[in-house]
């Protein structure tokens, strides 16, 4: 497997107020394409920065952050937007689908900032929607769904331009168990297609599903185990 995102030597320091708040110290990782790999730590360990540093949202305050070949802080935000939606697919505990468009809208969204056209975007939602059983529901909008069926669009959505990336924020979190045993089968068998998974989680038992664990705490790295 070769090298898909680099984190070398990466710091992030908040300054709220008067006081400067280090969220990362010295984070080197390096995650591989087609590995499945999850971050675990506590509420305050610098997950939600992680997902940040990971997902390419933010910069770092020190260090570098790589997304193939390319420095994320040598990019223009409108470059680095369309990298980062051609290569990693978002996947949130809250779902973040938007609440005035249906399923099949919310699927082909992402696809409409890649310029592609209408009758390409709508197959594809369609065929993901199907994908993920929800053929039935796909001209129903989120307040019609179920929280599992929303976290189901919000997958068929982060597939849309068929990224190499899915990047999943505590994905069952919102779920009960049943479900999340169905979301768990879908991550695990999106791995087996070759997409690399990066779930960040607080979440211990769902952690080890991953083939690499990486402990956070404190914003920093304190272990890793693999399975």
């Amino acid at each position: 497997m070769t090298g898909l995102i680099h984190l070398k030597n990466v710091s992030k320091i908040y300054q709220v107020g008067e006081v400067e708040v280090t969220a990362l110290k010295h984070i080197n990782l390096e995650i591989k394409k087609g590995e499945f790999i999850a971050i675990l730590g506590k509420s305050g360990s610098g997950k939600s920065t992680m997902l940040n540093s990971v997902g390419c949202l933010d910069t770092p305050t020190k260090g570098t952050i790589h997304l193939d070949e390319f420095d994320i802080e040598e990019l223009h935000e409108s470059e680095l937007a369309t990298i980062r939606g051609k290569k990693i697919g978002f996947i949130f505990q809250a779902f973040n689908l938007i609440p005035s468009l249906t399923a099949l809208e919310n699927v082909m969204l992402p696809m409409i900032f890649q310029g592609t056209e209408r009758t390409k975007r709508l197959k594809r939602a369609t065929e993901l929607l199907t994908s993920v059983g929800l053929k039935d529901r796909m001209y129903h909008r989120p307040s019609q769904l179920s929280g599992g069926q929303q976290q189901r669009v919000a997958i068929a959505r982060a597939l849309a331009n068929d990224p190499e990336v899915i990047l999943a924020d505590e994905p069952t979190g919102n779920l009960d168990s049943n479900t999340e045993k169905d979301i768990i089968k879908m991550l695990q068998d999106l791995h087996k297609r070759g997409k690399t998974i990066i779930m960040i989680t607080h979440n211990e038992k769902l952690a080890q599903i991953a083939e690499r664990v990486v402990h956070l705490k404190d914003g920093e790295i304190v272990n890793e185990n693999y399975f």
